[in-house]
């Protein structure tokens, strides 16, 4: 497949490709006409989804849809949203977890034996004396291979060390020994430098709150698709001074990816698909007015001529059915008038139609298979933008993640269709305790019509009067209560409450509710039941890792290697390793594990086999801190560590002099400190001594010595 530059709309043009704009006008309508085909069967099969979601999302909003049918006898309408408190306490557990710190939990490492990218490099016994000075340079010398440029090939390195870092003595190859060839790794250099450049274009395109919307329609519905990476021009805001020396504003556009949430509604998978990689195609359903179909013709490779052909047809938006229960519009026939739909088609396409419509298809791609990947947007009839797939290798650019995969079914289930069962039943109740209450919270009157005068009005209030024609008085009029049975409903209620907690795996005490166990009582216990909680949402965070994560940075690695001019090829190993299921454990915990473990390795047995550098940086973590900005390399360390182990040396000499310059006794103790205290924190033994002689001072000695001659 040839490479390409994409547009902010996500495609482009190669040179084997020609523009729309040459195409023929007969062959728009065989093109589009199967488009708008295959959309009908990807609908008619996505309808039994459309149910489900319907049912989620009315279930989180606590509304109950047109087929629910109430008794005459009901008249509570009461919606216990429970299900709404479920998805967003597994919401907030998923934001926590993978966002914690900022960015995201994405990482890339070498392969064990990479290729294409040398692992280890060493220098020569011959060349350490040159270089002892530049070694002490805590901010590195030149030849280590900190400047290494990612993923740079072997013959890169080859070529480096034979010229570059020649004067280093640098040769591939790990070190016979350590301790006198000094070592470096190219390749967990190339690794790091990517993954701080994948990680810096993600906070560029604001992809967390992107991810964000993702993950909340995985939780709601069972399934988040995001769409991507895509070219996207960014303007870097930049004053330069004139020649006057007034400052003007020269922003200057920046190539960066971006991503897009889709959601499921908008969305049409093969019907044939189970997963995204078995899909021969999918249909993304956009919804425009006409200022944004305009827009379109500003964006690279759309044909203005069939944009304006298209307005000028006017509007071919239809209301879907589940619309109308989605959107509370009021205007909905106005709202319709000034839309659109535009149909983006991804996937294969018989060559033979894609010809007919203007495309030439390269002679590499012009074997014995009939089909060919293209993209294609199409609205009102007109392809207002026909391309071949530009990605190397060809993809279809969307992650679906399922919040719980469905091994049969391309969507995944959410979290209100698993406690479904437990919220009706929960409702049912609510209402059955509610309609209780008012009839036993008031009295229902039982009344003789025979013995009251005929024509009164029924109604009872305070001060009522009824006219009696006979019988005794309070026979004609009975008060009755009935039996309070909400007890009954509420303790039904709490138990299929529970039902819902088993069924979702989000337990009541995770997001706040109380007095659930007796274990809630004490902080050991709380913690133990959070931990359990945290392992119930494990497998979910091992669906965003293996269908989100991985994928995303995939994609953008190799969205680098394609379109961004500055990264230098890559023909390496490099892993994508997605890291959300290793920060699903409570930091405290994690921290608390790191430090037994240091405090084990501690041994001098285990030390050399202990890497600490690697620990230190996993505790700072865990502690939500950046290592790379606390923690030094081991290089570094070694440096400090002898300039603190020199200043410790002169401080240690000073104190012992300083200690003997105030020594009373060869013992060590301060002449007139308490023998019995060193540590000078009071106790020890109170002398008695001998009583004053009279005329005598204080302080004297129990048998004084005669210091002069006798008289």
């Amino acid at each position: 497949m040839p490479h390409s530059n994409i547009g902010s709309s996500g495609l482009s043009e190669t040179d084997e490709v020609k523009s729309l704009d040459d195409a023929k006008d007969d062959s728009y309508s065989n093109l589009g006409y199967i488009i708008e085909s295959r959309l009908k069967e990807a609908e008619q099969a996505r309808l039994y989804d459309e149910k489900r979601w319907l049912r989620s999302y009315r279930n989180y909003r606590g509304i109950y849809g047109s087929d629910m049918a109430f008794r005459d006898s009901e008249k509570s309408k009461v919606f216990v949203k429970v299900t709404k408190t479920k998805v967003l306490a597994s919401y907030g557990q998923l934001i926590e977890v993978l966002f914690s710190q900022g960015k995201f939990p994405i990482g890339i490492q070498p392969t064990s034996d990479p290729l294409g990218v040398a692992k280890y490099a060493h220098i020569k016994p011959d060349n350490l004396k040159q270089q002892d000075a530049r070694m002490e340079d805590i901010y590195g010398f030149e030849g280590d291979g900190r400047e290494i440029s990612p993923g740079a090939t072997a013959d890169e390195i080859l070529n480096g060390l034979k010229s570059k870092y020649e004067k280093a003595g640098f040769e591939e190859g790990a070190a016979p020994d350590l301790k006198t060839m000094p070592q470096i790794e190219p390749a967990n250099e190339a690794a790091k430098n990517m993954e701080t450049l994948i990680h810096d274009q993600l906070e560029e395109s604001h992809a967390i709150s992107v991810m964000r919307h993702v993950l909340f329609e995985m939780c709601l519905l069972g399934t988040g698709i995001l769409k991507g990476p895509f070219n996207y021009e960014q303007a870097e805001h930049k004053w330069e001074l004139n020649e006057e020396g007034e400052r003007e504003y020269k922003p200057i556009n920046k190539l960066v990816p971006r991503v897009e949430a889709v959601s499921c509604w908008d969305f049409y998978p093969d019907p044939d698909a189970v997963t995204i990689d078995d899909a021969d195609y999918v249909i993304q359903r956009h919804v425009y007015n006409r200022t944004q179909l305009r827009d379109l013709a500003n964006r690279p490779f759309f044909r203005e001529s069939a944009i304006k052909d298209c307005l000028a047809v006017g509007s071919n938006y239809e209301t879907r059915s589940y619309e109308t229960a989605l959107y509370d519009r009021e205007n909905q026939e106005e709202f319709s008038k000034n839309r659109y739909e535009i149909l983006e088609y991804w996937g294969t396409m018989d060559k033979d139609f894609v010809e007919e419509a203007g495309i030439d298809i390269p002679t590499d791609l012009k074997t014995e298979l009939d089909e060919v990947q293209i993209n294609a947007w199409i609205c009102n009839g007109y392809i207002l933008r026909l391309v071949l797939n530009p990605f190397t290798p060809a993809r279809i650019p969307f992650m679906i993640a399922p919040y719980e995969i469905n091994p049969y079914q391309f969507f995944g289930v959410g979290i209100p269709e698993n406690m479904d069962d437990a919220q009706t039943i929960m409702n049912g109740h609510a209402r059955m305790a509610i309609d209780n209450l008012a009839l036993a919270g008031n009295l229902v009157f039982d009344v003789d019509e025979t013995m009251l005068v005929p024509g009164q009005d029924m109604s009872v209030y305070p001060g009522k009067i009824f006219r009696r024609q006979s019988g005794q008085t309070g026979q004609a009029i009975h008060g009755l209560r009935f039996p309070n049975t909400a007890p009954e409903n509420m303790q039904m209620f709490d138990r299929f409450r529970q039902l819902a907690d088993e069924s979702t795996g989000i337990p009541s005490y995770s997001h706040g509710q109380t007095g659930i166990q007796s274990t809630t009582r004490t902080a050991s216990g709380m913690s133990m039941l959070m931990g359990a909680a945290a392992l119930n949402i494990k497998t979910v965070i091992k669906n965003v890792d293996d269908y989100l994560l991985k994928p995303l940075g995939e994609t953008l690695f190799h969205w680098n290697m394609q379109f961004n001019k500055e990264v230098p090829e890559i023909q390496g190993d490099l892993n994508i390793k997605a890291q959300g299921t290793t920060s699903l454990m409570t930091k405290e915990v994690r921290s608390q594990r790191l430090m037994t473990f240091m405090q084990v390795a501690s041994n001098q047995f285990l030390a050399p086999f202990v890497k600490w550098h690697s620990i230190i940086k996993e505790i700072a973590k865990s502690m939500d801190i950046d290592p790379e900005q606390l923690v030094n390399d081991p290089e570094k360390a070694a440096i400090f560590m002898k300039m603190m182990g020199d200043m410790n040396g002169n401080q240690q000499t000073q104190s012992v002099n300083q200690q003997q310059g105030g020594m009373a006794n060869p013992g060590g103790v301060p002449a007139g400190a308490n023998n019995q205290d060193p540590q000078g924190s009071g106790g020890g033994n109170i002398g008695v001594g001998t009583p004053q002689t009279p005329g005598q001072g204080g302080n004297v000695a129990p048998n004084p010595q005669p210091t002069g001659t006798t008289e």
